[in-house]
């Protein structure tokens, strides 16, 4: 009997892919089982699932990466971050032979979770969200599941498979360094490793691009024994380290870099987050921004107006309220919640000419 398309790509797995890599057919399948489709791989459809489905994956075009609110139209939002994690996760998987399309569905939906106004809106939003409810916490990483389980399409989730799942919360690896990520971290697919590598690899480089070409950096202020290793320009920068991850991981079962892209990786993580991220520049922004997510969750949970925007069904408890209102922020992007801090807080000028 003639198989379907889908045994085909199948059977093409098992003979081409590396014995390290994840199948398709044998994923650990859906947290609700579904009929397989005849054409797509489990995997392709959670792929086609983020982009086609997932509201929360297009809104990231409007959330900050670095800069907040910037007036420069080229500089890189979330969404355009994650299409580079996703372009050079996959790079890296087919020169290991290891799952495309597992590892391209983990990278387009790893930051669907984040906040407005990037990590500073995600530290304020803990915050907000922790002081109305002390056993509660949010981490941009697990909201990211709770997007695609929970949040998506009416609350009926993404159902994706277990595969893409692990590789969604287990992206995120703080501010640690590589050469620790690289030694200590098991994770349960090296195609999620990937991911988790190729969004350091991204953000490193293009957070730097960004910085040199807003003038918030200056070439020369770049550490020469940095330069030595990694390159002068973003291409060979980015070049340089998915190579040496590629020469140093073939057929091997973890991922692996040489010793010194490693620590001029790192090196370069530290002198970004010392001079850019924690910088006086950018903790004045950060500083505002922890004022519009402080004042609109505590209008959400005080407001009863306000709160009715959320939803129409009174919650049970103030915990679930504060769930509500934690989920409802997250989702917002940074042009929404402008405009409805603006709306709450600042006055409108009256009369106004613009409504009628």
């Amino acid at each position: 009997m003639k198989m379907i398309i889908r045994e085909q790509i199948e059977e093409r797995e098992r003979v081409y892919l590396s014995p390290l890599a994840a199948l398709s057919a044998e994923s650990a399948g859906r947290p609700r089982p579904e009929e397989p489709c005849p054409v797509r791989t489990i995997f392709q459809r959670d792929r086609d699932r983020i982009i086609h489905l997932c509201r929360a994956f297009r809104r990231l075009a409007q959330k900050t990466q670095v800069f907040i609110s910037p007036r420069e139209d080229h500089l890189r939002t979330r969404l355009s971050h994650t299409l580079e994690v996703s372009q050079i996760a996959r790079t890296i998987a087919k020169a290991l032979r290891l799952n495309e399309d597992l590892v391209e569905a983990i990278a387009l939906a790893h930051d669907v979770g984040h906040t407005p106004f990037g990590h500073a809106g995600e530290d304020s939003l803990h915050e907000a969200y922790h002081a109305y409810d002390p056993e509660a916490h949010f981490a941009h990483h697990e909201h990211s599941l709770r997007v695609v389980d929970v949040l998506e399409r009416d609350g009926q989730g993404l159902n994706l498979s277990q595969e893409t799942r692990h590789g969604i919360v287990a992206h995120s690896k703080s501010m640690d360094d590589l050469k620790t990520d690289l030694r200590a971290v098991n994770l349960e697919t090296l195609e999620a490793m990937v991911v988790r590598v190729s969004d350091r690899i991204a953000y490193l480089n293009h957070d730097l691009d960004d910085c040199l070409r807003t003038g918030f950096l200056g070439s020369e202020e770049l550490p020469a024994e940095i330069v030595e290793v990694i390159g002068e320009r973003h291409s060979q920068r980015v070049g340089t380290m998915v190579r040496d991850l590629i020469q140093h991981s073939l057929d091997q079962p973890r991922l692996q870099m040489s010793t010194k892209v490693v620590e001029a990786t790192d090196a370069l993580k530290n002198f970004l987050l010392e001079y850019v991220y924690q910088s006086p520049r950018i903790r004045r922004e950060t500083s505002k921004v922890a004022g519009i997510i402080r004042s609109l969750f505590e209008l959400y949970m005080e407001d009863e107006q306000a709160f009715a925007q959320i939803t129409a069904v009174p919650p049970s408890s103030s915990p679930q309220r504060a769930r509500l209102v934690c989920d409802y922020i997250a989702g917002m992007t940074d042009r929404f919640a402008r405009t409805q801090y603006l709306r709450y807080f600042l006055p409108t000028g009256f009369p106004s000419f613009e409504e009628q």
